[in-house]
């Protein structure tokens, strides 16, 4: 009798936390501008820098959202160009020995394909079946927050999402990523929250490795429903 009053109290504590965990994610997504809007959109075309190693490279950003995406970033008059369409991903990176398109699997190419969907895992978790916990506030840079960890269907991969409380603006993101060949802890800062067609975009991203700044993204221009040729997604 005791094991089924905990077994049933243990339940009730999951459903609790998960419904939890929902309402925040809901308030976060709806003022972004709600799960619906950013599906309806069709495609769109992102331009601005990729900053690193005290570098400013161009980067272009071309989506068919929900079906394929294809990043583009110059570095000393060479392309590294990352793409995923219809399931399948390449890569050109020679800065990396990969001089022409190389096939990509794995967690490179789940990386890759999240980046095809306008809206984030965390905004449509219930649709790719991912599961979500509310864990303890934790105060982020001064703000206090919701503290979400997500982990993903595919692959099991942890991302804990830090949510403001007062206005549920995302503020960090948290998971452990390859980089060069190890596994390391990446943190990501979001900022300047900008509204394009009635749903809002952080044009700021700044990654951290152990408190150190590696990498930051900034987005200069936003065009959605832009006609995009799916030849550019394709391996030759």
């Amino acid at each position: 009798m005791k094991k089924l009053l905990f077994a049933v109290l243990s339940f009730a504590t999951i459903s609790v936390n998960a419904q939890t965990a929902d309402e925040v994610i809901q308030k976060y997504t709806n003022n972004l501008g709600g799960l619906d809007a950013f599906t309806k959109i069709t495609s769109a075309k992102i331009t601005g820098t990729y900053s690193t190693q005290g570098q400013d490279l161009p980067l272009t950003i071309q989506i068919i959202n929900g079906k394929g995406v294809r990043s583009d970033v110059e570095a000393m008059g060479m392309m590294v160009t990352n793409v995923y369409f219809n399931g399948k991903g390449w890569k050109i990176n020679p800065f990396a020995g990969a001089t022409t398109p190389t096939e990509v699997t794995g967690n490179e190419l789940n990386d890759i394909k999240a980046q095809a969907s306008l809206a984030n895992q965390l905004m449509d978790y219930k649709a790719r079946a991912h599961q979500v916990e509310m864990q303890d506030k934790e105060t982020v840079e001064g703000i206090e927050t919701y503290k979400i960890k997500l982990t993903a269907k595919e692959d099991g991969r942890v991302t804990t999402y830090y949510i403001s409380t007062k206005d549920y603006t995302l503020i960090k993101s948290a998971t452990a990523r390859e980089i060069q060949g190890q596994e390391m802890d990446v943190e990501s800062f979001y900022s300047d929250l900008k509204e394009f067609g009635g749903v809002k975009f952080f044009m700021m991203r700044d990654s951290k490795i152990e408190g150190q700044v590696f990498q930051t993204v900034k987005y200069e221009k936003i065009e959605l429903n832009v006609t995009i040729d799916e030849k550019i997604f394709e391996m030759k």
